[in-house]
């Protein structure tokens, strides 16, 4: 398990009793680490800086007792954005019917980059509609994938924003 893996672990059960729910954890460089998590809140409304702000105090508490880093890092916490990044089974069944971008592991000669519309995940299997063709991707082959922004995504954003 890695490092980011065992700092998931230890930091998820805290955050979501506050509320929130890890989208990725990522720990970056090697002399002078940077650990990047990124949150969203359970109920689906956006993220403000405040938010940032209590996840960052819960997580610095965690990490001083725990010392799971044992030189000095930088801790940045943040949303994930419009083009937020799909990382668990979850996300693909969440986000379904937005425009996507995938890159998957593959030999030389197979396609490894996708662009479009997600129409889900179904057990380990995530299936986009390209050009009117689905193709299917094994979830385990997915090296990442993002939500694309499109007019109608930040419509769609901006209609969640005046309610």
């Amino acid at each position: 398990m890695s490092l980011a893996s065992r700092i998931e672990n230890l930091i998820s059960p805290t955050i979501e009793e506050l509320g929130f729910e890890i989208v990725r954890v990522e720990l970056l460089g090697e002399m002078n680490p940077c650990l990047q998590i990124m949150a969203d809140r359970l109920d689906q409304t956006g993220m403000n800086v405040d938010d940032c702000a209590q996840i960052s105090r819960a997580v610095s508490a965690i990490m001083d007792v725990e010392d799971p880093i044992t030189n000095a890092y930088t801790l940045e916490v943040s949303s994930p954005g419009l083009d937020r990044p799909l990382v668990k089974r979850a996300h693909f069944e969440r986000f379904k019917g937005h425009e996507i971008r995938l890159e998957k592991r593959g030999a030389s000669d197979d396609q490894r980059r996708f662009r479009g519309h997600l129409t889900g995940i179904d057990g380990d299997v995530v299936s986009l509609l390209i050009k009117g063709e689905e193709i299917q991707i094994p979830f385990t082959e997915i090296v990442k994938a993002k939500i694309v922004v499109t007019d109608e995504l930040l419509a769609a954003a901006k209609e969640g924003n005046e309610e």
